[in-house]
């Protein structure tokens, strides 16, 4: 993250000015059903989430907001699109952040409306443009859709709320092609020292959405851009999370959890070692051990040396299995026995 960015407070999170890079999702679910937006929202803090928004797109969801924050932990985010008099309600029932695109919010006093509100109530408001929301002048002007012209949308909405005087601002710049988004977050980086929300947009299915988020994410984090990160899935937001924290953790950016290593499998393999790596990184997600390497090996033979840099691990071939530790085996067992063999350890790991 950079350090030279603004700080800004978002409910009782602070983003920017070097502070941790948090992780935002969106609830799919109808804002209106209470019920079932707080039960998504609970799921996805459990989950390691830090920050939440929630489409507003009818008044009765505005109003809804109010019985949802007395029910969550997180700051929540109010998504506005083209009535301006959403955001007027999502702010007064609680948002602690709206985000709107002031190119259809409307004219200019009706962006003024929303900032004097935000402004009473002091809380930000996110400025998102999107490549495929970009003006016809603009397109027209750069030949295309490029990640120029994306960001000169974006600065003139920042400069556009900064000369009605306020400046608790958040940016966000989005777009599917990877490359163009990582540009224009580079080009952006240098021209404000506003916070930003970095995403790769529209990003697809599980497969290819994290493909591209990692690709994307990666390039723009590297960097040192970016103070909150949103995983853009088509499926359940509770990926969106773990997509997210294994991204910030394969970068350095976050520390903690249990992280799974498992070789690739090949003619040695006698086990089912795809199965037994998805159960295992599925098992140890909520054992709360901070920093540990868990190594699963499909090879007897190799399985102890290519696992010793980590902390402990399992390796298994033709029905027989062994629990090794920093390369050394410490214990021999039959291959159903090593899930629960590995999972007793770990629960345990702190009493060794």
């Amino acid at each position: 993250m950079r350090e030279y960015t603004r700080t800004v407070q978002i409910g009782d999170r602070v983003i920017g000015g070097g502070n941790p890079i948090l992780i935002q999702s969106m609830t799919n679910t109808k804002t209106e059903d209470v019920q079932a937006t707080v039960a998504q929202i609970q799921a996805l803090t459990a989950a390691g989430c830090d920050i939440i928004r929630c489409a507003v797109p009818t008044m009765e969801a505005a109003e809804a907001l109010t019985e949802i924050k007395k029910q969550i932990s997180i700051p929540l985010v109010a998504d506005i699109h083209f009535d301006y008099k959403l955001a007027l309600a999502a702010i007064e029932h609680g948002a602690d952040k709206i985000r709107i695109n002031p190119g259809n919010i409307g004219s200019t006093e009706r962006v003024q409306a929303v900032v004097d509100a935000a402004r009473e109530r002091h809380i930000p408001i996110r400025v998102g443009v999107n490549s495929g929301s970009l003006e016809k002048e603009l397109v027209e002007k750069y030949h295309g859709v490029t990640a120029e012209g994306i960001v000169e949308s974006a600065l003139d909405k920042v400069h556009l709320i900064e000369d009605m005087g306020y400046d608790n601002l958040v940016v966000s710049i989005k777009s599917s092609d990877v490359m163009m988004c990582a540009r224009a977050h580079e080009l952006i980086a240098e021209k404000t020292d506003h916070p930003l929300h970095v995403g790769i947009t529209e990003a697809g299915t599980l497969y290819s959405g994290n493909i591209k988020s990692a690709v994307g994410l990666g390039i723009i984090l590297y960097q040192g851009i970016g103070d909150t990160i949103r995983v853009s899935l088509t499926g359940d937001p509770l990926e969106e999370i773990r997509s997210a924290k294994r991204i910030l953790k394969t970068l350095g950016l976050r520390k903690g959890g249990i992280e799974v290593v498992s070789c690739p499998t090949c003619g040695r393999t006698q086990i089912d070692l795809i199965g037994l790596a998805n159960q295992v990184e599925r098992m140890v997600e909520d054992i709360p051990l901070d920093d540990i390497k868990v190594a699963v090996m499909g090879c007897v033979v190799n399985g102890p040396g290519e696992a010793k840099e980590a902390d402990i691990g399992i390796a298994g071939g033709k029905g027989t299995g062994m629990l090794i530790k920093k390369g050394e085996i410490v214990q021999r067992m039959p291959e159903d026995e090593l899930l629960g063999a590995l999972r007793e350890e770990l629960l345990h790991w702190n009493e060794n």
